[in-house]
């Protein structure tokens, strides 16, 4: 922390907490204390139960649960795939043919999530893609708006990348297949495993679009969560968001946990 003296430290760490806890910890606190509760009349929750967790662990929301993580693994290891290759493709282009591949990838950012859904739909729903009413419709919209992040996050790490080591094995006789197996992509990989993180964290969050085209088949959590609550049900969909978080955190922990020996190799 760039501040030296007690007083001032103080005052940050004040804050921060100011700044944090309304706004970030607040939100989630009564989201979890929602998940326990059968009435919310006054200014805190009454009749603690855990019957809103049985209901969102099993059933109906475990089916949600696992297509959200099998949806967002599989986005984001698309989105990974994809957007390496183009950062590492980028290399060989000029300026200009980096910023235009670089505007192409984060286009769909720049558009409501709604309208790539509606893109996807549109572009999906007519042979010889007919894609529409099945899984994959909403993998491949996941990975459509994640695959940015991806793409953003490789090419941020190989400007950053120290081109000796890479020189220094061309030197020695090593392939250019060589050098990017064992020289470049090893020296990538903690940059890789937080592209992942972000790209998986990002799909298990997204509404908007897959509440366009998902199939009664394959309901993500967040759809379930929309529905609990628009019906009234709001314990219960908190409850089921607590799981959805949770599951999430886990993940992220594990990414985390990846990236941190990575960076020591």
């Amino acid at each position: 922390m760039l501040v030296h003296s007690r007083g001032a430290r103080w005052a940050v760490w004040a804050l921060f907490g100011l700044l944090f806890l309304p706004l970030f910890a607040l939100p989630l606190l009564v989201v979890l204390a929602a998940s326990f509760a059968t009435h919310w009349s006054g200014v805190l929750p009454s009749g603690p139960t855990t019957e809103h967790y049985a209901a969102a662990t099993r059933g109906e929301a475990l089916q949600a649960l696992t297509t959200s993580l099998v949806t967002a693994a599989t986005a984001s290891l698309i989105a990974l795939a994809a957007g390496t290759w183009a950062a590492l493709s980028a290399q060989a282009l000029g300026r200009r043919g980096r910023r235009l591949l670089d505007a192409l990838f984060v286009l769909p950012l720049a558009v409501p999530s709604v309208v790539v859904g509606l893109a996807v739909l549109v572009a999906f729903s007519q042979p010889p893609m007919l894609l529409n009413g099945t899984r994959w419709i909403v993998i491949v919209t996941h990975t459509v708006l994640v695959t940015a992040f991806a793409h953003q996050s490789v090419s941020a790490a190989l400007t950053r990348l120290d081109p000796a080591y890479e020189q220094a094995a061309a030197s020695l006789g090593a392939s250019p297949s060589y050098v990017l197996r064992r020289v470049r992509l090893p020296l990538l990989l903690p940059s890789l495993s937080a592209a992942a993180g972000l790209c998986f964290a990002l799909s298990m969050g997204e509404l908007s679009a897959t509440m366009m085209l998902y199939p009664p088949d394959w309901t993500p959590l967040p759809v379930l969560i929309h529905a609990a609550t628009d019906r009234g049900a709001l314990f219960t969909g908190s409850a089921v968001a607590v799981v959805l978080m949770t599951a999430t955190l886990l993940v992220l922990l594990a990414v985390s946990r990846v990236r941190t020996q990575a960076s020591y190799r």
